[in-house]
């Protein structure tokens, strides 16, 4: 799952995102309103976490300018405002939760999962092609009943290929939803992160599920006749 980031305080935002990196989760960070709202409406993300007091565009604003086009967005609102009214505020114009600072970040990924779950519309939370399953929210995966341990970028990057089951996936688009958007691209390590997955689903499988598509990228699928 995707999530954006959007608060003015550095340190916290790469507390925040390295907190929900370690939990499997893609992130995102804008350091501004207006970066924030950019990203919000250009991209595709499960969920956005919003600090309200922001330079250049406050959260407010930014929450009226998102959700004409993205009103299934679910959205944490970060807030310093003690005021019950600020909260009221920002409930109304279109968050779904509220989290005061300071917090405990085992709160607040609690928070992030229990809004996953019941997203608008819920979160489709079990993904599955063939033997192969990925539950999203508990962060597990299993083929053929076995448990397969990943790690979190593995994992975000299974669960990439497995949302676009039967499709082509071309590295460059893998790059865009796994890593962040400032990622390197000039290296091979999409390429060895499916080394890895290969490793853990297709070794000692009966059928491969992840597949080269020549002068593509990749396929996860349960058909054998992928290569171009």
């Amino acid at each position: 799952m995707r999530i954006l980031v959007v608060e003015d305080d550095a340190a916290l935002a790469s507390y925040i995102r390295k907190g929900l990196e370690s939990e499997h989760y893609a992130v995102d960070v804008a350091l501004d309103g207006e970066q924030g709202s950019l990203m919000a409406g250009d991209l595709d993300y499960d969920l956005m976490v919003l600090d309200l007091n922001l330079p250049k565009m406050d959260g407010i604003t930014l929450l009226h300018n998102v959700r004409p086009a993205k009103p299934q967005l679910p959205v944490l609102v970060l807030t310093a405002r003690p005021r019950v009214e600020d909260r009221i505020c920002a409930l109304d114009s279109g968050a779904d939760d509220c989290v005061n600072k300071p917090f405990s970040y085992t709160e607040l990924s609690a928070r992030v999962r229990a809004l996953l779950r019941r997203g608008r519309p819920p979160v489709q939370s079990l993904l599955q092609v063939a033997d192969l399953t990925l539950d999203r929210v508990e962060r597990k995966v299993t083929r053929n009943g076995r448990q397969v341990e990943l790690t979190a970028k593995e994992f975000a990057l299974l669960e990439y290929l497995m949302r676009n089951a039967g499709r082509r996936i071309t590295r460059s688009m893998i790059v865009e939803h796994v890593w962040n958007i400032t990622f390197d691209t000039n290296t091979n390590v999409v390429d060895v992160y499916i080394n890895y997955l290969r490793k853990k689903i297709d070794e000692g499988a009966a059928n491969r599920l992840i597949h080269t598509v020549r002068g593509v990228g990749y396929e996860l699928s349960d058909r054998q006749n992928v290569l171009a």
